[in-house]
């Protein structure tokens, strides 16, 4: 979160009575476009750091709108993303938390191994942002939901298994394959995998630079939105 606020007393210096009236408003509007700014900055800097950042990535953060008894305007987290948003990492770097995906993904697996976090492997399907696509997901979630129902039986089991040889599947401990969901398909039924297994939570480096970069529109921005809502507040003064 990054507040913006101005010392009234400091711009209201020199001013007559008729300014120093129109003053606070003329501050507020400063404030709400210069919070604007840093918006904008920080979605268009998503672009640059993200391959192809989500609707769901670039409207994480909005603008809490200054007004005259706060004198702060504010650009964070949207309430809904809460603590569990990526950018939190992508801002100060390390391991990233377990995602929901990767929950539901454990609790529903007839796995007994570790899995701290799943990564798209080269069979799976990728969405137009790069990322996982929904309809595979809910077709592998379907799937190894099934299996594991009747995983407790061995035969039930075998004969699910050999019943289509079309379908997702995860490998038994032990298996050649490696750990994961793979997928069996045509009439010889080919292998191919599609999500990765992982023992260690993925690491990021420190990347978004949301501070620095905000605190530069900031200062770069707001004497221009502010002349400007001051002539405003001039021009509408009664």
């Amino acid at each position: 979160m990054l507040k913006l606020d101005i010392d009234v007393d400091d711009l209201a210096r020199g001013l007559n009575a008729v300014e120093r009236k129109q003053l606070p408003i003329a501050t507020v509007w400063g404030l709400n476009d210069t919070a604007k700014d840093v918006l904008d900055h920080m979605q268009d800097r998503m672009t640059v750091v993200f391959d192809r950042p989500t609707r769901f990535a670039k409207n994480a953060f909005m603008v809490w709108r200054a007004n005259k008894a706060t004198m702060t305007a504010e650009v964070k987290e949207r309430p809904s993303v809460a603590d569990r948003h990526f950018l939190k990492v992508q801002e100060r770097g390390g391991a990233r938390g377990k995602t929901g995906l990767e929950r539901l993904i454990d609790s529903r697996l007839p796995y007994d191994g570790q899995i701290l976090a799943v990564v798209p492997a080269a069979g799976a399907k990728l969405n137009a942002y790069g990322n996982w696509s929904p309809g595979e997901r809910d077709k592998v979630l379907s799937a190894v939901q099934s299996q594991r129902d009747v995983s407790t039986n061995s035969t039930a089991a075998s004969k699910a298994r050999n019943k289509s040889r079309v379908g997702y599947f995860v490998p038994r401990a032990g298996s050649k394959l490696s750990p994961g969901v793979w997928k069996r398909s045509g009439k010889k039924g080919s292998l191919s995998k599609i999500l990765h297994f992982t023992t260690a939570m993925p690491t990021y480096d420190k990347r978004l630079g949301f501070y620095d970069g905000a605190e530069d529109v900031f200062a770069a921005r707001f004497p221009v939105n502010f002349a400007r809502a001051f002539q405003k507040a001039m021009d509408t003064a009664r």
